[in-house]
């Protein structure tokens, strides 16, 4: 299962860099980039965002450092929705409501990556970020 949703999460970031942005096949992302950075270089800066969403697609699905970048894809995406809401949130897909489904994709994949071993942290396990170091 967990498999199944890194290729949904690297797909989300692949359809939504590569298609929307890069090939500009969704016109409102170029509106949205030239409301918040400028009309002038919109097509430019809205292709360079692509880029770098193609990149956490190809990274998501290279499985290096999992948890490094689910930690870049829930600081990108809360970044990018709270500057969209506060600044173009009319050219938002769903307004104000955005934000909701932002924060269910980045709960989903805090979920897959951050969730507990079963049995928890306890039982001599150690945090998989900061290994404790035990005084004696």
């Amino acid at each position: 299962m967990k498999r199944l949703l890194r290729f949904f999460f690297s797909l989300v970031w692949l359809v939504n860099g590569l298609w929307a942005k890069v090939l500009d096949g969704v016109p409102r992302h170029r509106e949205i980039v030239a409301r918040i950075l400028g009309e002038e270089h919109a097509l430019v800066l809205t292709c360079l965002i692509g880029v770098g969403e193609v990149l956490m697609a190809a990274w998501i699905l290279s499985g290096i450092w999992r948890k490094g970048s689910a930690a870049a894809q829930i600081a990108a995406v809360l970044t990018m929705n709270v500057i969209e809401f506060l600044l173009a949130r009319d050219l938002l897909l769903f307004g104000g409501w955005n934000f909701l489904v932002a924060l269910a994709y980045v709960g989903l994949v805090a979920q897959v990556e951050f969730k507990p071993p079963r049995g928890g942290w306890g039982h001599g396990a150690s945090l998989p970020i900061v290994a404790r170091r035990r005084r004696g």
